[in-house]
C-alpha cells in the first residue's frame, strides 16, 4: 500500500528520528512509505531520511497553522493517492483525520505521549474513532490511550520506537576528574531541567565539597535556554554546562558516568534508552514508560517529578559510589540489548502494521 505518513515536522526530536526506522520496517513489508511535513522547524531529522532514501516534504513555515497545511495536504492526497494515511502528534493527527473521513481514506495515528495538553486531550477523546488504529509508543501509552482518551484497548497496538544499535560506543566508568552527569532533550519545560537546576543548588548548599567534583551536561536546544541559564546564575549553579543541539547523541553519551531525566512527562524517552544502551545508570522521574524500565532493567534510579531533595539524593547516590553506579549502568545495557534489539523492533513492527491493516505482501 501506498502510506502518506503525516507528521508534524522533522525537528530533530523524539517523534521524527526514529522515522528511517520506522520507515523502513514499512518498506520491508512491500508498502511505499512517503513523508508530508506540516511545519518547518530545525529540520535535523531530514539527513538520516535523505541517507535512507524516503522521500518526504514539509508544507508549512515555522509556527503552526491549520488551514494552509491542511490544504496542501490534501492536494497531495489528491494528487498521490495513497492507499492510507499514517499520522503522528496530535496536530498531524486531528488534520490528517479531517482528511481522511473527508476523502474516504483509512487513518492510523501514534500515540506518542502519556500526557497531553488539556485541549489536545479533549480534542482526541472526541476525534478517535476517526483513527481506525492507534499504534503506542510503549506498554504505558496504549494505557493513556485507553483510560484518558477513550480508546478500546483492541484498538492500539504498541510499537516502541527505540532500536539498539550494537555499535554505539559505551561510556566508561569514573576513575578520576569531574564526574559527568549529563541530559539529553529539549530545553523545554516539560522536560523538567529548572528542577535540575535547583538540585544542583540544593547540592551545593549542603556539600560543596561534593558538588565541585560533579560537571553536568543539557545537551539539546529549545526555549528554556535562556530562562535556565538566568536560573543556574541566579542559584549560584556553575556546574551546569549547556552543550547545544547534539547530531550523534551516542558520543555525547559517550562521555557521561550518569544520565538524568527529570521530565514531567513522557512516552518511551528514546534518550533515556539511549543512555542506557551507553551504559549509563539513569536517575528518572517515575512518568511514561521510563519508570517500568529502570525498575524492571534495575539500571538506575527514581526520583519522582519535582522532588529537588530527592533528586540531589540520587546523584548523590551515585557520585558517592561509583562502583554502584558502574553496576547499575551494566545492568541496564544488558536489559535494554535484550528488550530493544533490531529483530525485537522489526517484529513489533510488522506486528503492528499486519493489525493495522498493512500485512507484508
Amino acid at each position: 500500500m501506498r502510506i502518506c505518513y503525516v507528521i508534524n515536522s522533522l525537528d530533530g526530536g523524539g517523534g521524527a528520528l526514529p522515522l528511517p526506522h520506522v520507515l523502513g520496517v514499512m518498506r520491508d513489508a512491500g508498502h511505499d512509505p512517503f513523508v508530508v511535513a506540516l511545519m518547518e522547524r530545525d529540520g535535523r531529522a531530514r539527513p538520516a531520511l535523505d541517507q535512507a532514501g524516503f522521500e518526504h516534504v514539509v508544507i508549512g513555515g515555522a509556527t503552526r497553522r491549520w488551514a494552509t497545511p491542511a490544504c496542501r495536504l490534501d492536494r497531495i492526497i489528491r494528487a498521490r493517492r495513497p492507499d492510507i494515511l499514517w499520522t503522528s502528534l496530535t496536530h498531524a493527527t486531528l488534520t490528517g483525520q479531517a482528511l481522511g473521513a473527508l476523502r474516504g481514506l483509512p487513518v492510523v495515528s501514534w500515540l506518542h505521549n502519556a500526557w497531553l495538553k488539556p485541549a489536545n486531550r479533549m480534542l482526541l477523546r472526541r476525534s478517535h474513532p476517526l483513527t481506525r488504529h492507534w499504534v503506542a509508543d510503549s506498554d504505558t501509552v496504549a494505557r493513556f490511550g485507553e483510560t484518558a482518551l477513550g480508546i478500546a484497548a483492541d484498538r492500539i497496538g504498541i510499537w516502541p520506537l527505540f532500536r539498539v544499535d550494537p555499535s554505539a560506543p559505551s561510556a566508561r566508568i569514573w576513575e578520576s576528574g569531574p564526574f559527568r552527569i549529563g541530559s539529553l532533550g529539549r530545553l523545554h519545560r516539560n522536560k523538567g531541567y529548572d528542577v535540575l537546576v535547583r538540585a544542583l543548588a540544593l547540592l551545593a548548599g549542603r556539600a560543596p565539597a561534593l558538588a565541585e567534583t560533579i560537571s553536568v551536561h543539557l545537551g539539546g536546544e529549545g526555549p528554556e535556554r535562556a530562562s535556565l541559564e538566568a536560573q543556574a546564575r541566579a542559584l549560584g549553579v556553575r556546574n551546569l554546562h549547556f552543550d547545544g543541539f547534539q547530531p550523534d547523541p551516542r558520543v555525547f553519551l559517550s562521555t557521561l558516568h550518569a544520565y538524568v531525566q527529570p521530565s514531567h512527562h513522557e512516552g518511551l524517552c528514546i534518550a533515556a534508552h539511549e543512555a542506557m544502551q551507553a551504559g549509563l545508570p539513569v536517575v528518572a522521574a517515575p512518568v511514561g514508560e521510563m519508570h517500568r524500565s529502570v525498575l524492571r532493567s534495575q539500571g538506575g534510579l527514581i526520583a519522582p517529578y519535582g522532588d529537588v531533595a530527592a533528586l540531589a539524593d540520587a546523584m548523590t547516590v551515585l557520585v558517592q559510589d561509583t562502583a554502584h553506579a558502574g553496576a547499575l549502568g551494566a545492568a541496564g545495557r544488558v536489559w535494554v540489548t535484550r528488550e530493544y534489539s533490531a529483530d525485537a523492533f522489526r517484529a513489533r513492527g510488522l506486528t503492528a502494521l499486519s493489525a493495522a491493516g498493512l500485512g507484508a505482501r
